[in-house]
């Protein structure tokens, strides 16, 4: 595990430490509080990729993919089991990074089971500015 705290500035930091651990991409499991970061971390993966797309959290349309290699999801309000039935766990083996908010350990083991390179980022607030990204490796 990583450990790496900070301001906004701390995500170019993790941005790095996501695409040393995977690449040539992978699924990238997003777990955090409510308004912790996840998709400010998904905007700097965009950025990193030379994406000029506003990302938004994907919270109702469950998936969104932003230039040819970035693909985002939320499982918030629907949950893995709908993700699941939707055969969107086939999805995450195309090319490129998948970012998944609101990923639990169902998916991790599914993950695990299939093969699928993933790591998974624990965001928390250590501040009101500064977060503190844990990055764990599969």
């Amino acid at each position: 595990m990583k450990t790496i705290e900070g301001g906004l500035e701390a995500l170019d930091n993790v941005v790095g430490t996501i695409v040393d651990a995977l690449p040539h991409g992978g699924v990238v499991v997003l777990q955090g509080d409510l308004a912790s970061g996840k998709t400010t971390l998904t905007q700097a993966m965009a950025r990193f990729m030379g994406i000029d797309e506003a990302v938004t959290s994907p919270t109702f349309s469950l998936q969104q993919r932003y230039g040819e290699r970035l693909y985002h999801y939320d499982l918030y309000n629907h949950g893995i089991e709908h993700f699941l039935a939707l055969g969107l766990l086939e999805a995450l083996e195309a090319e490129g990074y998948h970012f998944v908010e609101w990923g639990d350990e169902t998916l991790l083991d599914l993950l695990e089971a299939t093969g699928l390179p993933h790591l998974r980022v624990e965001i928390e607030k250590s501040a009101p500015d500064a977060r503190r990204y844990k990055v764990y490796h599969a």
